[in-house]
């Protein structure tokens, strides 16, 4: 894993929507490498710019953010704890996923009781923080352009990342920020293509460690089965 420059751990899915997401954005993230974008009519502008933004980290929902490894932390130690960590926590559904809105991009987001999931999420962000090295020159700066609150800022000085523990909502990115018109445009051309395959309830039953290669693109480097 030399060629990795940060890690993270995501919500992959498998499957029908896994193949979907990866055509979708021109990214397979468990293959790491690019593939076709799927040919679909009635984009108000080419799939390849609608999901530049979030064509490079793959199709997924963030547990805990992109972090460069602390030097005094090795990623075979970050494997055996993310392993650890799944091993200790079980599996469980959530009602399905929905297309939202989400401040101007289009996300699939858990429907129903997110509990269980909000409360792997911050187990993961706590319990793996010692392998997150500080940030580098500039970067919490970039973090606060987007405008925060109080709770957000505590948690961008805390875990180096605003939006986790009470402040996370769960997502799988499809596009970058759209229109107005845009958004409706995209959304109606996405919405009869995802209802065959978005399970209801979706199964959480899985964490993978993803690793930005020096690329810059996102890669699956190990998928850990949730079997407490």
């Amino acid at each position: 894993m030399t060629n990795i420059i940060r890690y993270a751990i995501y919500l992959v899915p498998s499957g029908e929507l896994a193949a979907f997401g990866a055509g979708w954005l021109g990214w397979d993230i468990a293959l790491g490498q690019a593939v076709p974008h799927h040919a679909i009519l009635d984009l108000p502008a080419p799939l390849s710019d609608l999901t530049a933004a979030a064509r490079h980290y793959g199709f997924h929902a963030t547990v805990k953010p992109p972090f460069r490894l602390a030097p005094e932390t090795t990623a075979d130690e970050l494997v055996a704890a993310t392993a650890a960590l799944a091993a200790d926590e079980m599996a469980f559904d959530c009602s399905g996923l929905e297309l939202t809105n989400l401040d101007g991009f289009l996300a699939l987001t858990p429907q129903g009781d997110t509990s269980n999931l909000n409360a792997l999420a911050a187990r993961i962000v706590a319990s793996l923080d010692h392998f997150r090295a500080p940030p580098l020159p500039g970067e919490t700066e970039r973090r606060r352009a987007a405008g925060l609150t109080p709770q957000q800022e505590a948690h961008l000085l805390r875990w180096g990342y605003p939006y986790v523990l009470d402040q996370f909502r769960a997502h799988f990115t499809l596009t970058g920020r759209l229109s107005d018109a845009h958004m409706v445009s995209v959304a109606n051309v996405l919405e009869p293509l995802l209802a065959p395959i978005l399970a209801r309830p979706y199964r959480v039953d899985s964490i993978c460690l993803a690793g930005q290669q020096d690329t810059g693109s996102f890669r699956i480097l190990h998928r850990f089965a949730l079997t407490g």
